[in-house]
């Protein structure tokens, strides 16, 4: 996949697709930073509506099932966030700002994965199907997402270089926002490979 994109960045739609897509998460953030949600269901509804749109495109829909799977993967790295969501509706407050770019990174690369999974997998289908039987459960598409969430650039981490005299306010919802948005093309270009980086497997076979 990384090799048809180099070659026309337009190929299934899914550069221009992503790229709105993460500069629309991007705001929800900011506000998810100031006030939470009561539930993953309510948060996963929210951001499915908000940044996944309404398109009809199978990059619509990889967008939409990336997000819902960028939930599930950040909630099973913080424990702590079904506290936060059950506590959000009675304060002001709302998610810590490193669960939030978490958040924002696993979201490109799960919503890669996600493509992966019922495009490219409908093909092995088609074309080896033992494949298939190896792969009941899509675990490839999986892995994928899993080495390129690594890619992806921090908008926390961005945040403390590019304005080192505002560590203090990096809480700040209206500066992250700001840096995620700004960081877009180069985490959607990361990920479809349109960076120099190449995803390979234990013999060295790019992805």
């Amino acid at each position: 996949m990384h090799e048809t994109v180099r070659a026309d960045p337009s190929a299934f739609g899914l550069y221009g697709v992503v790229c709105k897509a993460g500069e629309r998460l991007a705001h929800t953030l900011g506000s998810l930073a100031t006030k939470g949600v009561r539930s993953e269901g309510e948060l996963v509804a929210r951001l499915v509506s908000e940044v996944g749109a309404d398109g009809g495109t199978l990059a619509d829909a990889a967008v939409r099932r990336g997000v819902a799977e960028a939930v599930r993967n950040v909630r099973e790295r913080h424990r702590e966030w079904g506290e936060a969501m059950a506590d959000a509706p009675s304060s002001e407050g709302g998610f810590a700002w490193d669960i939030l770019c978490d958040l924002y990174r696993m979201f490109f690369a799960d919503t890669v994965g996600e493509f992966l999974r019922s495009v490219v997998a409908e093909h092995v289908r088609q074309a080896a199907p033992v494949l298939v039987v190896a792969d009941p459960e899509g675990r490839i598409a999986d892995w994928v997402a899993e080495k390129l969430v690594g890619l992806v650039p921090n908008p926390c981490e961005e945040a403390v270089d590019a304005v080192p005299s505002a560590e203090g306010d990096l809480e700040e919802p209206l500066v992250l926002p700001e840096i995620a948005e700004a960081l877009v093309p180069r985490a959607v270009g990361k990920v479809l490979g349109l960076a120099g980086e190449e995803i390979t497997g234990d013999e060295g076979v790019a992805a």
